[in-house]
């Protein structure tokens, strides 16, 4: 197979900003870490871009380069940050009350750069996050008057920061299920939604929207509908800009895209999932909320159905029985436990049973994921691929794909199309994995 010759890329020059929605516990978790690792007082461990190789050619070749040295991505220190939130703590005030980094072995020596992140102005309505207040906010006639104060927010700190690119990640709360509708066909009944401050049009869609207008990728880590309609996606494809989402792939939901290919792999029955989650941050308590929860649930149930195909495999995966709880509990904090019970069958139709319970942290899982967006939207704009990035559905629950296709949950099928993505982007050959040159005798 002859070796395409990959795409032009334009090189990483300058500084890269990092624009954030929400400055909670996801995203000063993300800030500090970074911070850390570039004082030599950490590793950015969760990080596929700065820990992960690739294997490049055949498996006696022995080239697995880092994947930061085969691509050419933004350096770690080359990152400027910014954030929105109603909320008008600085990151370090932020960032000790979400608790989750020990205060001084990671919060206090970087006290200083933290103080120095102030959040802008967020472009807030508690009618989207029932359980959420905050006197930082922006305020405007019409939806369309905020969205344009964003797009001033993203020229500003492109100088005042001195960035060359900009990327934006959404790390903010979880809002009300909203379903597209006609307010989200086209850019012109976008923008009249806008005006006429439309309830169909979230603040997250602002957000996306200014991004856009603004040409700065925007990758949604929450499950909210967002840049996940045609208005905002043929934006994207004309004005030649990636986007992505919807919520960040951390806990409970990556055990299952582990989980359930490993079961139809080998033709194993599921009979029923029961999944329940404890957790006590402010992601919990918003959550706590009906609506936002019925956004999250949508996320975390469609996993299953797109893995196991129930319509192919009628007899093993016809009838599951689909459970998903989330539970605010204050004590527990950003610990958040996810526990699972899963009732499987084998052969003959004989039961068996798996129970996984992982105390996990959910925004340590989380910040290297908004490192890698952040660094890999930047390569898609730099590699102009515009539009729905789906070689990184590896990130999100529940992966964005152009019109007519289903996503891929597989965690390891997207790990492959991730990978081979970057091996076509450097010319790099496809790897397939078949290897029968090795065995054929000539």
């Amino acid at each position: 197979m002859a070796v395409e010759a990959g795409r032009d890329i334009a090189p990483p020059k300058g500084k890269l900003g990092v624009m954030l929605v929400g400055l909670g516990a996801v995203s000063t978790t993300f800030i500090a870490g970074v911070e850390n690792v570039r004082r030599g007082r950490g590793l950015p461990i969760g990080s596929l871009s700065q820990m992960g190789t690739i294997r490049l050619g055949k498996r006696t070749e022995k080239r697995s380069p880092k994947i930061k040295e085969f691509v050419p991505l933004a350096d770690l220190q080359d990152l400027v940050f910014a954030a929105w939130d109603p909320i008008p703590d600085d990151a370090y005030t932020a960032a000790v009350k979400a608790g989750v980094l020990e205060r001084h072995e990671h919060l206090e020596p970087i006290k200083d750069f933290l103080q120095g992140i102030e959040p802008l102005p967020a472009a807030f309505d508690q009618y989207y996050v029932k359980r959420l207040q905050g006197t930082n906010v922006k305020r405007g006639k019409t939806k369309r008057e905020l969205a344009e104060q964003l797009r001033e927010d993203i020229r500003s700190f492109r100088k005042s920061a001195g960035v060359s690119r900009v990327v934006i990640v959404w790390c903010g709360s979880t809002e009300v299920f909203i379903t597209p509708g006609p307010a989200h066909q086209s850019l012109a009944t976008f923008e009249k939604a806008m005006e006429q401050n439309d309830p169909a049009i979230a603040p997250s869609m602002l957000y996306a929207y200014a991004a856009l207008m603004e040409n700065v990728p925007f990758a949604n880590g929450a499950p909210n509908l967002t840049v996940d309609v045609p208005a905002l996606q043929h934006l994207a494809e004309e004005r030649k800009i990636p986007i992505g989402g919807k919520d960040f792939k951390t806990g409970q939901t990556m055990m299952k895209t582990v989980l359930a290919p490993a079961f139809k792999a080998r033709m194993l029955g599921l009979a029923g999932w029961y999944s329940t989650n404890i957790l006590g941050n402010r992601d919990g308590e918003v959550l706590d909320d009906p609506e936002s929860f019925k956004t999250k649930e949508e996320s975390k149930l469609g996993v299953l159905e797109y893995i196991l195909q129930p319509d192919q495999y009628p007899e093993l995966y016809g009838n599951v029985f689909h459970k998903v709880r989330i539970n605010y509990y204050p004590p527990r904090g950003d610990n958040k436990e996810g526990w699972d019970n899963i009732d499987i069958f084998g052969w003959l139709g004989y039961p068996m049973q798996i129970k996984v319970d992982f105390l996990c942290r959910d925004s340590i899982l989380a910040a290297p994921i908004v490192l890698d967006l952040a660094l890999f939207f930047d390569l898609a704009q730099r590699a102009r691929l515009s539009g729905i990035q789906e070689w990184l559905s590896f990130y999100f629950k529940s992966p964005q794909t152009a019109p007519g296709l289903y996503p891929e949950h597989d965690l390891f099928i997207q790990q492959t199309k991730l990978k081979n993505t970057l091996r076509w982007l450097m010319g790099e050959e496809q790897i397939t994995h078949l290897g029968i040159e090795y065995y054929e005798k000539a």
